[in-house]
């Protein structure tokens, strides 16, 4: 970032010719030091002041900068060195409304100078035609090279409307000679009848030119009174403001638009929704399609930021043309966002979305490339009356998850259930670190059992959480909450520790039952380049035997696995521990591929037991189905074990087709060890 004093160097190096000052440049970079770093503080304070820029807006007029030319080189300067910090720092908007305020004090103080000007030439104008008969001559003199020569219109008329003088710039002006002025009424030319309201009054308007130009003016009309207090005769003064006019334009429109694509900004749409929620109409409805490109990061870091920038301003392009006259806004980035006012219902707000998805998806054609873009959208619409504009976009940000998550090239419109079970998942993810510290966390076993004699072989290991206030919840509610937040390091070796040392137990009291114990393993540990490690140490602490222990990885974390989870597994079967691929059947079910990996055992996800508990008996289909992967698996020399086994006919289905081994209701269902059946029968639990 530039220091106060590289910015005012560069500052008074585009400045200094602008305007005639007693200052060399050197002294002009000393003079604007100070606002330079001023300038900067606002630019990176927490909360934007528009007051210090204002400021220094009036302090350049103060310091005699008044030609327009130092105005248009001070915006420039700071867009030009502070535009791409500003835009690093996401503070791009609040550069742009520091200009705006910069300008806005520029034109201010300008306007009040002009202002004190035309006061001292009303005041010299006023004395000269009114002082004393001996000085006549000479105050007539003064008032005619005022009159004449002063840069602001004036024209002085009788109290019945007719214009009695004018001078050359109100002719200029208004493009009429002085001729064609004095033949006309004043109220005619300056509309002066609707506005007139007692001896003074000022008022900025807009006017029609001879030649039928528009001009933008400042107004200020004045009744002269004689000594008598009796009316004598009418002054108005007119000062052209069409460029500061064009100025103010120029300035909002940079405010209030994205500098890319032109599009309204996030700060025009909050202007926009907030004007939609004070609607008197309660009862009207909003929506708004929060819209963000699918893979844009990849175009960037492929193709480069040009590429990137062309993209945003086709889709900007396409976006407006497709869904005007609705406001299409850049939120930033590569998120757009559309208002919908008065919109009829959700089935209508969804139609808008789906027009978005259609003008985004077609190819785009850049720098030789063709771009196959998809966008993800979300949808949410809210009555006027008591909507609240963070609470609206906050939903809308959330469907926009939904819809990524979802698998992009969607819409996902807001849904108040699906919301508080996030909301939910979000505080249970919370409180995971807090509830392992206090051991709300217990394990639970469920029998494995060889199919061909009933033998009891081994069990799974399953983890539930005890919640204070939720009551015991299951694994699939809190594990990839552990997952995305990190816990399930901490969390998935106080589970091994635990399993393994049960196993110890178990095969201490219990030496004929050389039971193995089966415990599942998350993506993230296997990605993990110091599980192999963590498990050696479990197993020494446990004095378990590493053939006792049978891992558990789901197909999706190690189908097409190359480095770190391939060498976790490798290093994980030459230590002894047996690896089974959990739930076959829901992810890449590539039998072949595991050809290539150290897996021992196949479990069939319990979805494929769902054909073999007909009512009129097993589907064929399936049947087939599952005797092929059994076959498949048998090649691998891979051990087949069924979960989901809920009744006899499914055990008796699966012993027919050769699987190995079972575990499920029928069974028995996981519970705690002393309650374990390690004796006991087994195959007579029903669902």
């Amino acid at each position: 970032m530039l220091s106060a004093e590289q910015l005012a160097h560069h500052w008074a190096r585009a400045i200094a010719w602008t305007s005639f000052v007693s200052m060399t440049t050197p002294e002009l970079a000393v003079h604007l030091t100070g606002p330079a770093g001023r300038f900067l503080d606002a630019l990176t304070a927490d909360e934007p002041d528009g007051r210090v820029a204002h400021e220094i807006g009036g302090a350049l007029v103060a310091a005699h900068f008044t030609q327009p030319t130092s105005l248009d080189r001070t915006l420039v300067v700071l867009g030009e060195h502070l535009g791409p910090y500003a835009e690093e720092l996401g503070r791009g908007p609040r550069l742009g409304f520091l200009q705006g305020a910069l300008a806005a004090g520029y034109a201010q103080a300008l306007r009040e100078r002009t202002l004190a000007e035309q006061e001292d030439i009303y005041a010299a104008a006023m004395a000269a035609r009114l002082e004393a008969d001996e000085a006549r001559w000479a105050s007539e003199a003064r008032f005619q090279a005022v009159f004449s020569e002063a840069a602001i219109g004036i024209g002085i008329a009788a109290l019945d409307g007719r214009l009695l003088e004018v001078n050359r710039a109100l002719c200029e002006m208004f493009g009429y000679t002085r001729d064609e002025f004095l033949d006309t009424p004043a109220n005619d030319l300056l509309d002066l009848a609707g506005l007139r309201r007692g001896d003074h009054f000022r008022v900025e308007k807009s006017y029609r030119r001879r030649d039928g130009g528009q001009i933008w003016a400042d107004l200020v009309f004045s009744v002269i009174r004689g000594k008598d207090g009796a009316p004598r005769y009418t002054v108005a003064m007119v000062e052209d403001v069409t460029e500061r006019r064009h100025l103010q334009s120029q300035l909002r429109h940079q405010a209030l638009h994205d500098p890319l694509t032109d599009l309204p900004n996030r700060t025009l749409f909050f202007e926009r929704l907030g004007a939609a929620l004070d609607s008197a109409d309660t009862d009207a409805r909003v929506g708004v399609c929060y819209l963000d490109l699918d893979g844009f990061k990849a175009i960037n870091d492929t193709l480069g930021h040009d590429v990137g920038d062309q993209l945003l301003c086709t889709v900007a392009s396409r976006l407006a043309f497709r869904l005007a006259p609705r406001l299409v806004a850049r939120m930033g980035g590569d998120e757009f966002v559309v208002l919908v006012e008065r919109v009829s219902g959700t089935a209508a707000l969804v139609e808008v979305a789906e027009d978005a998805l259609a003008a985004v998806r077609e190819p785009v054609h850049l720098g030789g490339h063709v771009l196959n873009v998809s966008a993800s959208v979300g949808v949410v619409d809210r009555p006027v009356g008591g909507t609240d504009t963070a609470e609206l976009m906050k939903a809308a940000d959330t469907t926009l998850y939904w819809a990524k998550a979802d698998g992009r090239d969607r819409c996902a419109v807001f849904d108040a259930e699906r919301h508080a079970s996030d909301v939910s998942r979000y505080q249970l993810s919370g409180q995971l670190p807090e509830a392992l510290a206090r051991g709300e966390f217990f394990v639970e076993y469920q029998p494995l059992v060889r199919l061909d004699d009933g033998v009891l072989t081994g069990t799974e290991a399953l983890v539930r959480w005890r919640h204070p206030d939720l009551g015991v919840v299951g694994p699939n509610d809190f594990i990839e909450l552990a997952e995305e937040t990190g816990a399930i390091g901490q969390l998935g070796r106080w589970v091994l520790t635990q399993a393994c040392r049960q196993a110890r137990i178990w095969r201490g009291t219990h030496p004929d039952q050389q039971l193995l114990i089966s415990v599942n393993i998350a993506v993230r540990q296997v990605r993990d380049a110091g599980f192999v490690d963590a498990v050696k140490e479990v197993l020494a602490e446990t004095e378990l035997e590493p053939s006792a222990l049978q891992l558990e990885v789901t197909e999706s974390s190690v189908m097409g696995s190359a480095g770190q989870p391939l060498r976790t597994l490798h290093a994980l079967a030459d230590l002894g521990v047996r690896i089974a691929i959990d739930d076959f059947g829901t992810g890449y079910s590539n039998l072949a591929y595991l050809r290539d990996l150290p897996v021992h055992a196949l479990k069939l996800a319990g979805r494929f037991m769902s054909g073999l508990r007909s009512p009129g008996g097993p589907d064929q289909v399936d049947q087939e189905i599952l005797s092929a992967v059994i076959g498949l698996a048998h090649k691998l020399k891979l051990t087949v074990i069924a979960e989901g086994v809920e009744t006899s006919g499914q055990a008796d289905a699966l012993r027919e087709l050769g699987c190995d081994t079972a575990q499920g209701w029928h069974f028995g269902r996981a519970v705690p060890p002393a309650e374990f059946p390690i004796r006991g029968p087994l195959g007579n639990a029903r669902s």
